[in-house]
């Protein structure tokens, strides 16, 4: 079996300009992501797809491997998407993408292996992501940290910007889980995905994963005991730089 790994990462971000090139500890933080997928047991290749020629540069300055995408994608999904429909025929219906986050620069390798593992073992799972039990309370009410539920066979119900459930009675038995947005495709199903048409909920909450719930589909969570913070805007990289 085939496993590539996508990292997409775009210059143009509303909240955060320019953000894969931002420096973390002397790095671009694109070259952090990267690395880290590097170091993944499953992954067999990496490549880093891009809609901007300063990212471009720089992940090959550093001796990665990026493509340039276009710049009308909406999200993450749709611009893997283009790099998988060129390559079609390298690749088998069974074959694996993993779409590895651009600002996630500390993401667990660990953690990318584990979302992998039930699709390889399980041929009838089209799709699988992470997430990992809030501990800091004040997660619950950030809208750039998205909350998930899901059922007793760890199938996803809903993922929303709002906390979720709504604790009505205030109970201490409630959990809250935050996503961590890494998603493993299997090729089959990604070029389906990314043929089907932006979803209500999907614009409402702007979640790309959205698109596949409402359209049927279903997607696999595994619970992580290892936190993956993202950088949304410049005070969650100045919380990184402290």
């Amino acid at each position: 079996m085939k496993i590539i790994g996508i990292i997409p990462a775009r210059y143009g971000s509303i909240r955060f300009p320019g953000k894969p090139l931002i420096l973390i500890q002397g790095k671009p933080m694109i070259q952090h992501v990267y690395e880290r997928a590097l170091r993944s047991k499953l992954i067999g290749e990496v490549i880093a797809a891009t809609d901007d020629m300063r990212i471009y540069k720089c992940v090959n300055k550093f001796g990665g491997k990026a493509v340039m995408t276009s710049k009308r994608h909406k999200s993450g999904t749709d611009r893997i998407g283009e790099i998988v429909k060129l390559r079609n025929s390298e690749f088998k219906n069974d074959d694996l993408i993993v779409n590895i986050q651009g600002d996630e620069p500390f993401i667990d390798p660990g953690n990318i292996d584990i979302a992998i593992k039930p699709l390889i073992i399980d041929k009838t799972l089209n799709v699988s992501t992470l997430c990992y039990k809030i501990t800091d309370r004040s997660e619950i009410t950030d809208s750039n940290v998205v909350k998930i539920i899901f059922d007793k066979d760890n199938f996803a119900l809903y993922f929303s910007r709002s906390p979720i459930p709504y604790n009505r009675e205030n109970s201490q038995q409630v959990s809250y889980y935050k996503h961590i947005g890494l998603y493993v495709y299997r090729k089959s199903y990604l070029l389906k995905l990314i043929e089907l048409k932006p979803t209500k909920l999907e614009r409402a909450e702007r979640l790309e994963q959205l698109r596949i719930l409402e359209s049927g589909g279903k997607i696999k969570v595994i619970v992580t005991k290892i936190d993956s913070q993202s950088v949304d805007t410049k005070a969650d990289l100045r919380k990184f730089k402290r």
